[in-house]
């Protein structure tokens, strides 16, 4: 799923084509992606896009007479632009928006057709989409801490979701995890107050960082490798490759569609933290540390 560094990425390069010019055509080739009906889907045409904004993991075009049309990708949803009124590619092509000098085209791959459209009124209809959680590059150590220990949550459930942080997912939450080197399942009521300031700064720099070397990578382009698995990270989708700081293989815990990886020897002082999938099925077996794992 696109996260913050990757939606801001998409933010910037839509401002460099779309911001001031307006919509000239909605085009919808599946249904299932508008998820409002009052404003209608094609509102927006004739309106000029006004302002550009995240919302979340959600992009809203604010449009004029307090109009917005808002755009989640979900998991495997993906923007392309493409030159004005190019055909909606068949199978993975859901909407196109058109602009004088180009098409901005909604594609999702796969079967699940989760990503979604929205078109609101005024400011009120793009806040009832926000899930509420405090931005993450704008908070200070004390509101990020209290935000952190309103719920007892495990430090990657919290980090990830949405009514406590917002833009934050799986992929760079286990990259913040691992440069403040907490474990993913530690409770947030564990957590000592150098702790606290330890993820803050972890979280802001791996989130900055990484939404950098976005901008780098795309430079006046636009985004087309958006991806949650980058061959630079050091955890996240790396099972079994060497951890860079420290050489130890990258571990995970996979449970439903979701993986999270991690250093034990980083992260939680070398112990192996129980596997869902795996651990149901091996019981007393499972090891338990690094050095047990690794015996013939």
């Amino acid at each position: 799923m696109p996260e913050l560094p990757d939606i801001v990425v998409y933010l910037e390069a839509l401002e460099r084509r779309v911001l001031g010019e307006v919509v000239r055509s909605v085009r919808i080739a599946s249904p299932s992606v508008l998820r409002t009906y009052d404003p209608p889907y094609d509102a927006p045409v004739g309106s000029r896009v006004e302002s550009l904004q995240r919302v979340g993991k959600r992009l809203a075009f604010g449009l004029g007479e307090e109009l917005f049309l808002v755009i989640h990708l979900m998991v495997a949803g993906r923007l392309r632009w493409e030159e004005s009124r190019k055909a909606i590619p068949k199978k993975i092509g859901l909407a196109a928006i058109d602009f004088d000098q180009g098409s901005l085209i909604l594609t999702e791959q796969g079967t699940k057709r989760r990503a979604g459209i929205w078109v609101v009124r005024g400011p009120e209809g793009v806040a009832s989409l926000d899930r509420g959680g405090v931005e993450p590059l704008e908070v200070d150590v004390k509101t990020f801490g209290d935000a952190l220990k309103r719920e007892n949550r495990t430090l990657k459930r919290a980090l990830t979701d949405p009514r406590i942080f917002s833009g934050i997912g799986n992929a760079y939450s286990d990259e913040i995890l691992w440069s403040a080197r907490l474990s993913p399942v530690k409770r947030t009521s564990q957590l000592t107050d150098p702790e606290v300031r330890q993820l803050h700064e972890a979280m802001v720099e791996s989130l900055n960082e990484w939404t950098q070397r976005l901008r780098d990578e795309v430079g006046e382009g636009w985004p087309t490798r958006v991806t949650a698995f980058r061959d630079d990270m050091a955890v996240h989708g790396k099972y079994g490759e060497p951890c860079p700081r420290c050489g130890s293989k990258v571990q995970r815990i996979v449970y439903a569609d979701n993986e999270t990886n991690y250093c034990a020897t980083c992260q939680t002082e070398g112990k192996l933290l129980a596997d869902r999938s795996l651990s149901r099925l091996l019981k007393d077996d499972w090891p338990k540390t690094l050095e047990e794992l690794e015996e013939p």
